[in-house]
């Protein structure tokens, strides 16, 4: 009886033991960090593209665009810049690339799984509609450029016409609740941020067909331009000409920022224009 006890006893604790063993192959837990250390840094994000260089292997040109299929480094793209005159063949470099998923070109007929807009180092015929966006917004200059150099309103960009060159502007206000002065848009702009307003205005400038939509400049007489605030950018998929006097209808957005240099502290956007 003595020896069944002692042979039960050897038992359990060889149990016990092996029960405290871990197998050889099972890796150790991750040693946590010591009280007051900062965990690792996450690796940083990539760095934003400021230029794509590739080969030319096909091209298009369409209005004031050349639509051009390069072979990059890492694949072919698609990209439209102002007309160029370089072609099949040609290394070239885009600069200041700005991407767009889905983007489609009513003039070709086409749509693109990608575009990227910019320019082609070293062109960019003056006059030129902007490539991404269209003029600058007086009221918004854009940042300086590297060096302390004065900033410009965009490559090639040409500002909305003077005061002076359109002369004297004298439309009514829009009328209802949601009516407007071009003035009072950009005094009131952080209030009046993602809303709908109504304004009654002169085109001054009209660009189409740029990133899918059409531009203008609207002046109703309100501001000045020493303030900036004469003038509103709108974008819009309607139809107008210059010197059309219109009321539209869209969304005040602030702090917009196209690339290339072109940002608006107030623009509208999804505009309805009624003549």
């Amino acid at each position: 009886m003595r020896l069944s006890y002692l042979l039960l006893a050897a038992v359990v604790a060889l149990s016990a033991c092996k029960k405290q063993e871990a197998p050889l192959d099972q890796a150790a837990p991750a040693a946590a960090p010591a009280a007051g250390q900062a965990p690792a840094a996450a690796p940083p994000p990539a760095a934003a593209v400021d230029s794509i260089k590739g080969k030319i292997l096909e091209k298009i040109n369409a209005s004031n665009y050349s639509y051009l299929r390069l072979q990059t480094a890492t694949g072919e793209i698609w990209a439209a810049v102002p007309v160029t005159p370089a072609d099949v063949g040609a290394e070239v470099t885009v600069a200041q690339p700005m991407a767009m998923d889905g983007f489609e070109s009513k003039t070709l007929g086409r749509k693109f799984d990608k575009l990227v807009f910019g320019t082609l180092s070293g062109e960019m015929p003056a006059g030129h509609p902007p490539v991404g966006a269209p003029e600058g917004n007086t009221a918004t200059a854009p940042a300086a450029a590297p060096g302390g150099a004065p900033a410009t309103a965009g490559i090639g960009a040409t500002p909305p016409p003077s005061a002076a060159e359109i002369g004297p502007i004298h439309v009514d206000k829009a009328a209802g609740p949601d009516g407007r002065t071009v003035a009072e848009v950009f005094a009131n702009k952080a209030a009046l941020k993602e809303s709908h307003v109504v304004i009654h205005g002169k085109v001054v400038k009209f660009s189409s067909g740029i990133m899918g939509r059409n531009w203008l400049h609207l002046r109703d007489g309100t501001g000045t331009e020493a303030a900036g605030d004469h003038d509103i950018t709108v974008t819009t998929s309607d139809s107008a000409a210059v010197g059309d006097t219109i009321t539209i209808n869209g969304v005040v957005r602030l702090d917009k920022d196209f690339g290339a240099g072109y940002a608006y502290a107030v623009i509208i956007e999804e505009a309805k224009v009624q003549k």
